[in-house]
């Protein structure tokens, strides 16, 4: 088994890039989600699946700098924070998110059509779940079968997209470990899905009938699943192509 995609984006929501390595501590992948939208009406972190444009631009954070692609226009800065932390509603739970102070709240509103702020989190608050996520090359291709048409890794946002020949895997790395490259992490439980998993990756228009597939085959009590989370024991750099192994198996 090896790293066939590492996956990440800087703002929670943009577009899901590929990335030839990525740094994991305790609190997961560095800068991968860093920052954060807020509408301030719900005062809550913003959906992807009730804001699919989201995915139509991208977020680079590299040496300090925030770039921001959005159609039609390019914002970059040095984020300032502006001294307020909020409590804010991330799916039912309450994070502390720091108020970012710059161009891009008003080119997100202007996109989004209502306000927004922007928001960093420093602890790797607003990931659903685990702060790493992995999906398999086996299962994708299981998936793809039975949806009928290829359903893309980026559509996943997993944080690695692991090589396997037999699909679902990873349901028995569930409550084990893994090595990766560098890294270890422990893998925690099977990951909830929802409808994101259908939505184009580049446009956040409907691609696929992945969920309804999914739902089929792949239901745990009332949730959907596909892919695991995990969190990091052992920090340290993954790069793609890196080898992935089962720790005190011979798996």
């Amino acid at each position: 088994m090896h790293v066939s995609r590492i996956g990440f984006t800087s703002l929670k929501g943009a577009r899901h890039l590929g990335r030839p390595f990525v740094d994991l501590t305790r609190d997961g992948p560095v800068g991968d989600r860093e920052f954060c939208l807020v509408d301030q009406a719900r005062e809550r972190v913003l959906r992807t699946v009730e804001n699919p444009t989201l995915v139509q631009t991208r977020a680079g954070w590299d040496a300090g700098v925030l770039t921001v692609t959005l159609p039609g226009a390019t914002v970059e800065g040095v984020p300032a924070f502006t001294g307020e932390t909020r409590l804010l509603d991330y799916w039912s739970r309450r994070v502390a998110l720091q108020i970012v102070d710059g161009p891009w709240a008003a080119a997100y509103s202007t996109h989004l059509g209502y306000d927004v702020v922007l928001a960093r989190s420093t602890k790797g608050d607003v990931v659903y779940g685990a702060s790493v996520s992995l999906v398999t090359t086996g299962s994708l291709d299981e998936l793809s079968r039975r949806v009928g048409t290829r359903v893309l890794d980026a559509q996943l946002r997993a944080t690695f997209t692991v090589h396997t020949d037999a699909p679902h895997r990873e349901d028995a790395w569930i409550g084990g470990r893994l090595a990766l490259g560098e890294a270890e992490v422990e893998v925690r439980r099977a990951i909830p899905r929802c409808r994101v998993i259908d939505l184009d990756p580049d446009t956040g228009m409907r691609r696929t009938d992945a969920m309804r597939a999914l739902a089929d085959y792949r239901r745990q009590g009332n949730e959907v699943v596909f892919g695991v989370d995990a969190v990091v024991t052992k920090p340290g750099r993954v790069y793609l192509g890196d080898v992935v192994e089962q720790v005190g198996t011979e798996g």
